[in-house]
This record gives structure tokens, sequence and C-alpha cells, in this order.
């Protein structure tokens, strides 16, 4: 991996790719094979990406022509999408997964299969079918490791990794004028000198912004960087007020839960309160779906969308003040589920909790940013109505069209892979046809004149806590206005104390990460107070019919 050196400005570049999970590896590896010069900014090593982390899988129907099965995909997507979707899109992705899946096989990922050699699918939360290829329950981390492994064979010749170098922020053209375009980026090196790179087009590919609250499986690189660069750099953001939190998250004392696979409850676990379980406990021969809360909130009951589980379980636990609520297990056979979710199984032994044999106690984390910048139909961010020349958005801090107002599970792999592939044969196709931006020939230097060196993180910490603290309690799974408006004067207030070190202290990753998070808080809390209707993943209690 390339360390750099002491130099301020770096060589040209004609892609410049922020993030290392499966958007931003696959287009990496897509344009260096076709001979583009790339280089790939990850603020970590590439194993902490978000798609490293993900258990589900991949969602998808791999005959093209049964449209029977592509149908009902598309109807999944958008009846748990609550009418916000956009329906062209949907249909174009879900036509797109076949080929996309078999370009992640040419990269050498591995799906699980049966004894027969046909694809071992399972089915999640909202899925009317099982339709989503898997690796085990470690399914990121198959797709990190296929495509860093062929990345590797790219680099020394036109392809660069630059892990433990953080994009601070992006270039523009002309500042004061988005429509002018960007043409590099800022990035801080793991020396603390801030470095200029030049290049013809910037491709966000920095996940979500689940750090944002107290409780997420996110790893803690998800600090909404991407949306925060692009906002600065004039781009639209839309629907950012949608974030999923994941119902089922291991509850325990950890700084970060352990998701818990929706394939879990595909697979028949139950979801439970204590005393729904204790019943069942003493009933005879009865299915312990009978038992379950959800039924109350969803006629899917377990297999209820996000959503509206996340909501279920929140409104259970305020109810009757259990810590938790329990994921059942033990009427499955042990062995399958031990075959199926090795990870999830080691990771119980270690709480002394058997999967199949004892309930496993949950509660909803925040999981993905649904929203974020909007893009077109090649992942290219938009400006009111147009592009802005440049720069490309791509997986998680891309707003498609997919999702609408809640993600159904598992289309999230498959939304970066068709977005990264749409995204990297128009780049190509510019290539060839000379139509990458020229670049100026004097990018600016980062401001460094009379900063001083942050020696004093404590109050950063303080602001952070303070931060996370005030978005999960006024800005979670139910919202309210009056909490709103709260959550609206305390980021205020923190971006005044945040903005004073930012101008006086050379940056850090801790002050750049807590001033993306300040920028987007801000974009969810006013996004929450101007939706106006109770939909997907935003409810308000005051706007209850």
């Amino acid at each position: 991996m390339y360390e750099g050196g002491d130099e301020e400005l770096m060589p040209n570049v004609d892609i410049a790719v922020i993030g290392s999970g499966i958007a931003g590896l696959f287009l990496a590896n897509r344009c260096a094979e076709k001979g583009l010069n790339v280089a790939l900014i990850t603020k970590k090593s590439i194993s902490t990406s978000n798609t490293n982390w993900a258990q589900g899988g991949i969602a998808g129907v791999l005959d093209s022509n049964d449209e029977n099965a592509i149908e009902a995909h598309v109807q999944d997507t958008l009846s748990s999408g609550a009418g916000l979707c956009d329906e062209k899109v949907v249909r174009s992705v879900v036509l797109e997964a076949a080929d996309r899946i078999r370009d992640l096989e040419n990269h050498g990922v591995r799906f699980d299969k049966n004894q027969d050699g046909e694809y071992d699918k399972a089915r999640e939360g909202g899925h009317s079918d099982r339709r989503i290829l898997h690796s085990k329950d470690a399914t990121g981390a198959e797709i990190e490791r296929a495509l860093s492994k062929s990345a590797s064979k790219e680099m020394d010749k036109n392809f660069k990794i630059y892990e433990n170098w953080m994009a601070v922020d992006l270039i523009q053209r002309e500042y004061g004028n988005p429509k002018k375009g960007v043409v590099g980026l800022w990035c801080l090196s793991p020396s603390g000198i801030v470095h200029t790179l030049p290049a013809k087009a910037i491709i966000l590919a920095t996940g979500g912004v689940g750090f944002l609250y107290s409780s997420t499986t996110n790893p803690s690189i998800a600090t909404g960087d991407g949306v925060a660069m692009a906002f600065r750099a004039g781009a639209d953001i839309k629907d950012i007020e949608f974030i999923q939190f994941h119902p089922t998250s291991l509850a325990n004392d950890d700084s970060r839960p352990f998701l818990i696979t929706e394939a879990m409850r595909g697979r028949g676990a139950v979801l439970m309160m204590e005393s729904d379980y204790q019943k069942w406990k003493l009933s005879e021969n009865q299915s312990p779906e009978e038992f379950s809360f959800m039924w109350k909130y969803c006629d899917k009951g377990s297999l209820g969308t996000r959503d509206v589980v996340a909501r279920a379980i929140d409104s259970e636990l305020k109810r009757t003040g259990d810590r938790n609520a329990l994921l059942i297990t033990e009427h499955l056979k042990r062995d399958e589920l031990v075959e199926e979710f090795p990870n999830i199984d080691e990771k119980l032994s270690s709480y002394g909790i058997k999967l199949g044999i004892d309930p496993i106690p949950i509660i909803p984390a925040a999981h993905y940013m649904v929203g974020g910048i909007d893009v077109d139909s090649s992942g290219k961010a938009k400006l009111e109505g147009c592009t802005v020349p440049g720069l490309y958005a791509i997986g998680e801090v891309a707003r498609t069209g997919l999702h609408g107002a809640n993600r159904l599970a598992s289309n999230s792999l498959l939304e970066a892979v068709v977005y990264s592939e749409r995204a990297a044969r128009d780049l190509i196709g510019k290539s060839i046809n000379g139509e990458l931006q020229e670049l100026p020939t004097n990018l600016p230097y980062w401001r460094a004149e009379n900063l001083e060196v942050l020696v004093e993180h404590a109050p950063l910490r303080a602001d952070l806590h303070a931060l996370r603290s005030t978005m999960t309690m006024d800005v979670g799974i139910v919202k309210n206005s009056k909490r709103l408006r709260r959550a609206k004067r305390r980021v205020i207030h923190l971006e005044g104390e945040v903005k004073r070190i930012w101008e006086s202290c050379k940056p850090t990753q801790d002050l750049v990460e807590l001033r993306n998070l300040i920028e987007v808080a801000k974009l969810v809390v006013d996004a929450s107070i101007e939706r106006k209707q109770n939909v997907g993943l935003h409810y308000n209690q005051d706007l209850e019919n």
C-alpha cells in the first residue's frame, strides 16, 4: 500500500475513489482494468469498511427470463419503500442483478451452494421468496476479500491504494459556483500533512453515518464524510431523514452492538418479549410464532420490514420497561443454525448464549443511511436538476431512488454493485472519448497559515458524545416536533464550538469526522422537521392520524 512522502502536491489521476467498500473497490477495479489511472483513499485499512461487516447477502433473481420472480422482487422493494421508490430505478436494478452477481463471481466471490451445486438462497424480512445469495453469515467479508485480491493485481501499475489517509474536502473548480464542478480533493496523510490530489473525476463511496448514534452496527468510520463533503460542494442531499435501524442487534455492554442478520428470522427465528417467552414455555406444542408481539404490528409477524419491526420493538420496550426484546431459535435445529450462521454462533458463545438453545437478547441499532447524495442513473451527483461535473457517488452514500423511505433487506449490496458498474462504464466511456474534464494548471493548497497543532482532544470527545446522545434521544426511531427543535438547537451550538477549533487548528481525523458528523446531523434534523408525513423510517408522533 502506498505510504506517500512529504510533498503536498500529489500526482494527477484520472479517478480518485474515496472509500474501500464493495462500491469503491468494484469501480476502482473496473476502471484500473481499462487503463485509467486510479487512486483509492481509505481512512483506515480496507477491512474496516461497512461492506466487510455485512452479514446477510445480496438479493437478486439470477434467471433474467423468470418474469414472475423479477416482478416479485420489484414489488417487495416497492412495498418496503412505502411509496417513495422510483419504480423505473427499481426495475432497472432488479433486472441488472444477474449480470452484476456474475461479475462478483468473476472477481472470485464464492456464494454458498447446496450439495446439488445450486445456490443456497436465504429469505429475509420483507421478502416474499428466497432470493438472497450469501456466504455463510459473512457475505460482506467474502466480497471484500475477493475485490481486495483483484485490486492487488492492478497495483503498482495504474492503481494505488492509500490506506490510513483521510479525505478532508473536495476542491471546486470555482468556489462559489458549484455548477463548475470538482477537480480534486485535499487528503490528510498518516503523518498529519494535508496533500492536494488533482483528479479528473472523484467518486464518493464513503458509506453511511451510523456513528451519529450511540448504538450502531456500523464501524466507527461511518461518519457521513461523503455526504458532508458533497453538501459543502453544492450537491443535492435527499431523503436523509430516513435512517434505518436494524431491529436485531445483540444487546450487550460492548461499545458497538453485534448484528444478528435478518436471515435468522428468515430461517424461522421469532421475536418475543420476556412475558411472551414465558407464556410460550408454559404452553404445550404451540408454535412460538403465535406468541410473538409482532402480530399486533404487522401481518407478516417476525418477517416484517425493518422500519415496522424496529418501531414495534421500540414501542414494546417502552411499554414493558424491558431492557431488550428476545429472538427465539430454540424450536429450530441447532446443527443447521450453526452450519448457516457460524460467526453469529461464535459471537453468541462468547457471551454464554447457545444458538438454538437460549433466547437471544436484541435491541434496534442504527444501521443504514437510506437517503444521501442525489444521483442520476450513472451515479453522477445532482445539483438543481443538473449534475456536478466530475463528482459521482455510489453505495450507501448515494440516494438513487431504489430504497424509497425504507431499504429492503440485502438490496444494498445489489445497489452498490449495479451503480458501481454504471459509474465505471460512464467513466471508461468518457476516457475513451477524451471527455474526462481537463484539470487546472494550479490547484490551491490546503490553508495552513497560522494554524495551531490540536493538543487537547477532550473537548472533541465531549462534543462527539453530546452529538450522539442528542441524535439518539431526539432523532431516533420515533421522533416528535418538540424533540426535533431541541435537537436543532443543540446541533447548532455544537457546530459553533467545533467551528472555533476548526478555524484555528490543523486538521486531525477526529476533528474532520466530528465536523462532518455535525454537518450531516443538521441535514437529518432539518429534513425530519420538513417531512410532514409519517412514511417508512420517518415517524413523528405529532403527525399521527
